[in-house]
């Protein structure tokens, strides 16, 4: 596609407001149709969060002090954490002078408190005490230990605004030029890096920079450093001439050169920033907020520091700044904190009425099953319709609910080994989670116990949030169960040449099993909207596979040569039809009996061929996945011996299927013993042996 000079082209946001626009007009019409539209679009709450980028144009830049004064304000930084050095370091704790831009570099064995202030003593030896250190928010850089070392030595420090590293734009540059300085000299190994630290700073020190016009060395000690290119010429030229000056002389030309650098130095960083700001400027706009306004906060996931999606919305309390602000966050660790205005954007709310109506169609669904009136049936479209008609007389009605049932064969218990109770504060949870839905199941009940734990929201395959619970503490003071579970291999070989197999999935499971009186207390949890604690065994708890396992034990007992289960996974297997349409009623019989529910969705009825426990099964074969064979396949490669572990444990699940599985990966253990570095060297083998899968 070829465009010519003054050729008109559509803007792609406005394409999509016309398309939305368009599409509305074309069925209803009312005043104001089209801002109407617009502002509808801009206050959905789902799309306001999951938006990509900044909530607008960024702010005008504001361009930092001139400082006229070498190491009178400081940056501190921690590079890290890189390659484990011969000598142990592992970080870079990194200082730049405002004034000269004069580096200084420090490798660490680790980022606490007291090595970063002997650091920081060690520097004041050399070039005096600062007046202002500028560093991030990090808690080695805010501890009290470093605040009494600034209280000492008369040290002002200023913190910069979270997720905001522009204020320190000085010290992270020279970061990422120092880092990129390393990759080129450092061994194959990299565990030499700390070794090239003063060569490195040398170099940087010689070289003017673009902002001063001068480089650090001359800024700093008021001569030009005599480096190799000067032995270079001097080789050349001959001998360098001697200098007769007495010192009267040169202290007084020192000076004067000093006091002339500092003049040139200031013009050309006045000079440098308004360059800068200028075209900085040039996609950025003025943004403000009042006092009590809904705001939403670009933040980091607690998946990845790196990911960070709107969050909130939070209410802006005061303006600190010029462009930040403190903002209110109940229910964090700390309820106020100041961000850059860069961080936030405005939240629009949509007409009470219209988002009322919204939550309750849509909150329940979202996060519980609701409770079906009419039986589901499984899907047997696969099978002839005689097939289907002899499979259906065999089904017990009600067997098949997508709401779980309850058994009255076990009851699940929680023994403690160590005193309690545990109490731990609540997680923030959508305002939209309502408890109503599991307590018009049974699952929970209204709660006075003196134990609390968090309750989260894990991710689905299918992208619905499931409820759970963090258990952690409460699991780590409670009995082990030592029922066995089966083993796999195991499982899987009584298939043998089944020509016939039904896989069942219940409904919910672990919730068709109800808690002794005593323990219900024990899982008790905290929500905005109530305190509650379970009625029915949760998920999370240490003791919960095997009490299930024991239950479904108990329901198959009898049943072992046709049927099996994995926790809630239960197989039927069968070599004719008509011993098939037996087994799989009687099976239904057995769970019905005890109270369980079946979920018709996850179920496959009298097929050949079916997944299950990571296989696919049927013809007396056992094949993998394919799914899961590609994900292997596709999984990049490992740089760190975590990774590799993490890699060997997954193709592990599939070694059967890999002949010489032990000899093919024996390079690859190799790199995960202690010896080995943690940075992975792929140079020496290439590993392609797990396309035989």
């Amino acid at each position: 596609m070829v465009f010519k000079l003054g050729h008109s082209v559509p803007y792609a946001g406005h394409l999509g407001q016309n398309k939305s626009w368009d599409r509305v007009a074309r069925r209803f019409y009312w005043p104001n149709i089209y801002m109407h539209l617009v502002e509808f679009c801009r206050s959905c709450p789902e799309c306001q969060l999951t938006a990509k980028g900044r909530g607008g144009l960024k702010v005008p830049l504001i361009p930092m002090p001139i400082i006229d004064v070498p190491f009178s304000r400081i940056g501190m930084d921690i590079v890290g954490p890189l390659e484990r050095s011969r000598r142990g370091n592992r970080y870079i704790l990194v200082v730049v002078d405002y004034a000269t831009t004069y580096p200084e570099a420090f490798p660490l064995r680790q980022v606490k408190v007291r090595q970063v202030a002997n650091a920081l003593l060690q520097l004041v030896t050399r070039v005096g005490i600062p007046q202002e250190v500028l560093t991030d928010q990090g808690t080695n850089f805010t501890s009290k230990l470093l605040k009494q070392v600034y209280q000492y030595l008369g040290i002002k420090g200023i913190k910069m605004t979270p997720y905001h590293p522009q204020t320190d734009g000085l010290v992270e540059r020279f970061n990422q030029t120092l880092k990129s300085m390393l990759c080129k000299f450092v061994a194959d190994s990299g565990a030499d890096w700390d070794e090239w630290l003063p060569y490195l700073l040398f170099a940087y020190c010689e070289v003017p920079q673009a902002s001063t016009g001068f480089s650090p060395f001359e800024l700093l000690y008021g001569r030009q450093v005599r480096g190799p290119l000067d032995m270079m010429k001097e080789a050349v030229e001959g001998q360098p001439p001697q200098n007769g000056m007495n010192i009267l002389s040169y202290i007084i030309k020192m000076r004067d050169k000093m006091e002339s650098l500092t003049e040139q130095v200031q013009e050309n960083m006045k000079v440098a920033q308004a360059t800068q700001k200028r075209w900085y400027d040039r996609s950025a706009r003025d943004r403000a907020f009042k006092l009590g306004q809904q705001v939403l906060l670009l933040l980091p996931t607690t998946e990845s520091s790196l990911l960070a999606k709107w969050q909130g919305p939070f209410t802006v309390h005061r303006k600190v700044g010029q462009v930040t602000y403190e903002i209110l966050m109940p229910g964090r660790k700390r309820d106020k904190q100041i961000f850059h205005v860069n961080m936030l954007k405005e939240w629009k709310v949509r007409d009470v009425a219209v988002a009322r109506r919204e939550e309750e169609e849509d909150h329940e669904e979202q996060f519980f099953p609701v409770e079906q009136s009419a039986e589901v049936s499984p899907d047997l479209s696969h099978l002839s319709p005689e097939c289907q008609q002899e499979l259906e007389a065999c089904i017990p009605e009600g067997v098949f609910s997508e709401a779980p049932g309850r058994t009255q064969l076990v009851q699940h218990r929680i023994q403690l080994k160590a005193p309690g109770p545990v109490r731990l504060p609540g997680y923030r949870i959508p305002a939209q989670l309502l408890p109503k839905i599991m307590l018009g199941m049974g699952i929970i009940e209204p709660s006075h116990s003196e134990w609390s734990c968090p309750a989260v929201l894990v991710p689905k395959k299918d992208g619905s949030l499931g409820f759970c619970m963090d258990f952690r503490q409460l699991n780590a003071i409670s009995a082990f169960d030592p029922y066995p579970m089966p083993r796999i291999d195991e499982l899987i070989d009584r298939l043998g040449v089944a020509k016939y197999l039904t896989t069942l999935d219940l409904s919910k499971g672990y919730w068709q099993v109800p808690l002794e009186e005593a323990t219900k207390e024990l899982t008790a949890f905290r929500t905005p909207f109530g305190f509650f604690q379970f009625t029915m065994m949760p998920f999370g708890l240490q003791g919960a596979p095997a009490t299930f396992q024991q239950l479904m034990d108990q329901v198959l007992d009898g049943a072992r040569g046709y049927a099996s289960a994995y926790l809630d996974d239960v197989i039927i297997y069968s070599t004719s039809w008509e011993e098939h349409l037996t087994q799989v009623q009687d099976v239904l019989r057995r769970i019905q009996a005890a109270g369980l529910t079946v979920n018709p969705g996850k179920c496959a009825m009298a097929q050949t061929e079916v997944q299950y426990l990571g296989y696919v099964i049927g013809g007396g074969k056992i094949k993998p996945q394919v799914s899961k064979v590609s994900a292997i396949m596709d999984t990049p490669r490992s740089t760190t011996k975590k990774q590799v572990r993490s890699f060997l444990g997954v193709v592990g699940w599939y070694r059967r299927f890999v002949p010489s599985f032990a000899n093919r990966t024996a390079p690859l253990i190799e790199l995960t013993r202690k010896s080995n570095p943690n940075k992975v060297q792929w140079s020496d083998f290439t590993f392609n042996d797990l396309s035989t899968i």
